[in-house]
């Protein structure tokens, strides 16, 4: 008897799905996470997918969306500047929990998408500096640029060291500008700059 092409929306949730092209894009790669293959996977026909996203983009945001869920809470009792580090880097290991992660994010951010938890969760951290809304808003989409381009680089240079196509100059270690004591650097560097802005003078008022 005929499966029915409702079949695998019947036996596979949202959640389902966006589960399963998790575990390709960190197995496989990105170029591997193609409808058809994720299909396959789930042992339905292609067309199944479409109940529960129009395209693939609409589903690699879904994607993107549950990696950024997936960054630690941050807990820290200091001030802002001790929030923005915790959750920069919160977010960042998040980005580089799945292979081709970052990309994956980066691509979702420009197409307007999704992914808006990297910035909210940001601006939350920011805003407790008692800052304008738009100085809020404009730091928090800057680290955002800066936390998943350094992610995204820093994938493709694992990709390429396993490879050995890595100049040895650029080897992954410490005093690389790709590493980690760069990435840590650069979010000093943006917190450093953020704080020479004036603070809202109503969250002054307000004792914010």
């Amino acid at each position: 008897m005929p499966r029915s092409e409702s079949a695998g929306y019947v036996r596979n949730s949202r959640e389902d799905v966006v589960s399963a092209a998790l575990r390709i894009l960190d197995q496989q790669g990105l170029p591997d996470l193609t409808m058809r293959h994720l299909a396959t996977t789930l042992d339905v026909q292609p067309s199944a997918l479409y109940w529960h996203f129009p395209n693939k983009q609409s589903l690699l945001a879904a994607v993107s969306d549950r990696i950024i869920a997936g960054a630690r809470p941050v807990t820290t009792a200091g001030d802002w500047r001790d929030r923005v580090r915790a959750e920069a880097a919160a977010l960042h290991d998040a980005l580089l929990a799945y292979k081709d992660g970052a990309e994956v994010v980066s691509s979702t951010l420009a197409l307007g998408l999704g992914a808006e938890e990297l910035q909210h969760r940001l601006a939350g951290a920011i805003a407790v500096g008692g800052f304008e809304p738009e100085t809020t808003g404009l730091a928090a989409e800057t680290l955002v640029h800066f936390i998943v381009g350094h992610a995204f680089h820093w994938q493709q240079r694992l990709q390429a060291d396993t490879l050995g196509a890595v100049a040895d100059k650029h080897t992954l270690d410490r005093q690389d500008p790709l590493g980690p004591r760069a990435f840590d650097f650069g979010i000093a560097l943006l917190v450093s700059g953020l704080d020479t802005q004036t603070p809202d003078p109503r969250s002054r008022r307000s004792g914010v």
